[in-house]
Parts: structure tokens; sequence; C-alpha cells
């Protein structure tokens, strides 16, 4: 399959990215840099044995983002890692991370439609909210 990884130079994305082609499907990152490295790239090049297709771009910009899914209309599923989540931050600067995650999100979706890409995995917050009433939580925990 032929996957694309946004925020795939991060902790998560990169993990996935390795065990992604590991299991040998073709993965194209993007990622826009503002909390990780392109040197990440490299790593997953060393464990892997493969270098994956990367490309350096904020998917907040529309333009971008379109010409992205024109010249991938191929994919079978997109694993959406790139947003922001600093619980602090996103408290002193809320319009920040609308603008970031929601904006990135929609354009993603307006690919998927144009081109009928058919799978997305959404990463949620990494916050956790309140005590939960049992562990380990299960998914239908409110």
């Amino acid at each position: 399959m032929k996957i694309l990884v946004t925020g795939g130079t991060g902790y998560i994305g990169s993990h996935t990215v390795v065990e992604l082609q590991n299991r040998g499907h073709e993965v194209i990152i993007i990622d826009n840099l503002s909390n990780s490295y392109s040197t990440v790239v490299d790593q997953i090049e060393k464990i892997t044995g493969k270098r994956p297709v990367f490309e350096v771009f904020d998917l907040t910009d529309k333009a971008k983002t379109a010409a992205f899914f024109q010249q991938n209309s191929d994919l079978d599923g997109i694993i959406h890692f790139a947003a922001y989540k600093a619980v602090g931050e996103s408290v002193e600067k809320p319009l920040k991370y609308y603008r970031n995650n929601l904006e990135s999100l929609l354009n993603i979706l307006d690919g998927m439609q144009e081109y009928k890409i058919p799978s997305l995995v959404f990463s949620s917050s990494c916050t956790v909210y309140g005590e939960p009433d049992e562990l380990p939580v299960s998914e239908a925990a409110p």
C-alpha cells in the first residue's frame, strides 16, 4: 500500500513509518519540521534500509497540499499525526492551535475527497482528560 504519514519525522510518526516500511508499504512523509528534524529520515533509512519519500511543507498551505494530492492521487491511505498538542500553549494561544490543527485536517480531507482516497487514521490528542473508572481504559469508556 502507498501511505502518507503526516508529521512523519516526529516521535510517533517516525516509529509508525519504520513499522510500515518494515511491512513492505510505500511511505511518503510530509512534515513542516516545526518540532522535529529532517535527520530523522536518515535514521529511518538506517533502520529499514529504505529511504521514505520526504516532503517539507505545511499542510495548512492549501495550494501546496492540493498540489501534493494531485501528484499522489494513488494513495491508499493517510495516517495524520501533524498537529500541535502542547496543552499549556494551546490554552495560551488557542487560535494558533485551531488554525493549524483544523486547517491541516480540512486540507487533507479535501484531497481525500477529490481523489477518493479511502482511509484515514487520525491521531487523537495526547492529553488525558480526568480519572478513568477502570484500567485499562476501553474504547467504550466515556
